[in-house]
Parts: C-alpha cells; sequence; structure tokens
C-alpha cells in the first residue's frame, strides 16, 4: 500500500527552499562545509519559525551542474540535510540534489531522516543544460525499495525548467502527469521554464482534473500572482534572486526589508494554526539577499494561508483578518 501523500489534503501549503552554498568540490566553492553547515540551519530555522509546513534542502550553488555529481556532494548534503532535520524535527523536509541526482537523493533523505525528494527525469526524456536527461522512475523505485526506504516520497518534476522538450512536443502536461503518476510518483511539480518564472494558472487546471496526487506548484510564485495557485496542494517559494550566495545571519533574515508600498490579500482554506508570530511582518524595508527574500515569501505566503491581510506604511507591517 502506497503511503498518503504529504500535502494531499491541504490547499496551497508553504514549502520553502534552503539553498546551500556552493559545495566542496564545486567550482564556486569558497566557504568551509561547517558554515555551509551553520548558514543552511539559520535559514531552515527562519522558515520554522514563519510557520511554513515544509522545507527542500537543495544544491542551488554547485554550478553548473553535472549529471553524475561525485560522493562529496552527496556525503555534504547528507550532513547539511540531517543538520537542518535536527533544527526542525517536526516539519515535512525533502531534498533535491541537481542535476537529476535521484537515487543520491534517495540515500540522503533515508541517512539523514528526511520525508521526500524533488525529482528530475522521472517520466520521459528532455533536453536540459547539462545534457539528455532520461526517464529514472523505474530504476529510481526499484533503488528505492532495495534500500529500504519506501518512505521517502517522490514528486516528480514535469515538463521541467530550463529544458527542451521538442522530444515529447506531442505529449502534453496534463498527460506527462499522468505518466507520472502511473509510474507511481507521490506528486508532481509543475514550473515555467525557469527559475523564478510563473507556471502557466491554466496548466495548474489541467493537471489538477488528470491527476489524483498532489499537485506542488514549483517556481515563480510572488505576491502579485499567489492568487493563481491556491488549487495546488503545495507552493515551493524559492526568490528569482536565489543565484545570490547566501551571506547572511539570522538577524538579518529576522529584519529584512521589502518595499513599504507591498500590500496583498487572499482568501483561502485556513487549514493551518492561527498565526501567532506577527512579530515577523513588522519592520521590513529593502534587500534582495536570497534568505531575506525567502523568508519574506514565507510569511506572506503563510499569512494568505490563514486569511490575514498585510499592509505596509512606512516600512511597517500591520495583520489583521481578512473581511469579506
Amino acid at each position: 500500500m502506497r503511503p498518503p501523500g504529504l500535502f494531499g489534503r491541504l490547499k496551497a501549503a508553504v514549502v520553502g527552499v534552503v539553498h546551500v552554498g556552493a559545495l566542496p568540490g564545486t567550482p564556486r566553492s569558497s566557504l568551509p562545509l561547517t558554515q555551509i553547515i551553520d548558514q543552511a540551519c539559520q535559514e531552515a530555522e527562519a522558515y520554522k519559525d514563519a510557520g511554513v509546513d515544509g522545507l527542500i534542502v537543495e544544491n542551488m550553488h554547485d554550478l553548473p551542474y553535472t549529471v553524475c555529481p561525485g560522493p562529496e556532494v552527496t556525503a555534504a548534503m547528507t550532513v547539511i540535510s540531517a543538520a537542518v532535520r535536527q533544527t526542525c524535527p517536526h516539519l515535512a523536509l525533502g531534498v533535491q540534489i541537481l542535476c537529476a541526482a535521484n537515487q543520491q537523493a534517495i540515500a540522503v533523505a533515508l541517512a539523514a531522516g528526511l520525508d521526500f525528494i524533488r525529482a528530475e527525469g522521472f517520466v520521459f526524456s528532455h533536453v536540459a543544460d547539462e545534457g539528455i536527461i532520461n526517464a529514472c522512475a523505474g530504476n529510481l523505485l526499484r533503488y528505492r525499495k532495495q534500500v529500504g526506504a519506501e518512505n521517502i516520497q517522490i514528486f516528480a518534476d514535469i515538463k521541467k525548467k530550463h529544458s527542451a522538450h521538442a522530444l515529447t512536443a506531442d505529449v502534453s502536461v496534463a498527460e506527462t502527469a499522468s505518466a507520472a503518476e502511473l509510474f507511481l510518483a507521490d506528486g508532481v511539480v509543475l514550473t515555467g521554464t525557469a527559475t523564478g518564472s510563473p507556471a502557466d494558472p491554466r496548466e495548474l487546471k489541467e493537471v489538477k482534473h488528470a491527476v489524483k496526487i498532489p499537485v506542488l506548484i514549483g517556481s515563480g510564485v510572488t505576491l502579485e500572482n499567489v492568487r493563481n495557485y491556491l488549487d495546488a496542494n503545495a507552493l515551493i517559494i524559492a526568490s528569482s534572486y536565489s543565484f545570490v550566495p547566501l551571506q547572511t545571519s539570522i538577524s538579518d533574515v529576522k529584519n529584512c526589508q521589502v518595499p513599504s508600498n507591498t500590500q496583498g490579500v487572499i482568501v483561502m482554506e485556513t487549514f493551518l494554526p492561527k498565526l501567532t508570530a506577527a512579530d515577523y511582518c513588522r519592520g521590513f524595508g529593502r534587500s534582495t539577499n536570497t534568505a531575506s527574500l525567502n523568508f519574506l515569501y514565507a510569511v506572506i505566503t503563510m499569512a494568505y494561508g490563514r486569511g490575514l491581510f498585510l499592509t505596509g506604511v512606512q516600512g511597517v507591517f500591520t495583520v489583521s483578518p481578512v473581511h469579506p
């Protein structure tokens, strides 16, 4: 029997992304692993305090990606993920290892006590920045079975971003989602064409109609467009500024800044506990660092999910119930 979906009974659950620093052995690596771990835990702590429903640990800064990351990457991601798990013992936690290192991600999740992975190239082939990525569902699920990791759920990207899909131009995104469901994915991830690009709301409707497994939005969720994605089971919140190397502290995150005229209102299912950390919605001004923007999006989306209204006046946010 397949385990129940992590986000199957929720709508627009908030899943933050911890973009770890460039790992040892990669071209942009500059920090010792201990500092990378500390920064990942600080960012995870900020997300946890904001009330997010889950987190994904991702080696975002290991540019350029390779389809065969070395064992040093797997080892580092295991140590980092285990530390994040200790920081957030009760959150749904996942991992993604770029590029398409899905078996390695299963191994990391098993060793670190995580709940899911985000997988590229689960069904159908595509041409990515790193080359041709072929479907892996059969081998991946057999590997998961062999190592006793059937409790680790797999959320599969469909029509993945940063990729050409001419090979499957005659296969719609809904058909791709159905194939992923047939091949036992626990959920599918719908994205735009690139990091920070919004998914097509029409495609969300098509995919939701085509499958019964959870559908996650994997890119481009912002204040301005979050209304379009409330029917998704989860929103993966990762800033379009996330290529900026993370050089911040927890105090910077809690005091990050945004334009004072930012405001928004939305009503959705109040399936989450009442917002209590209203202080995190105060004192925001302008900033473009990764942790600050990710944290801000998480806070605002979290507030939306609780039926709250955020307004900004002279850099100070206030929180009040949404009026019908």
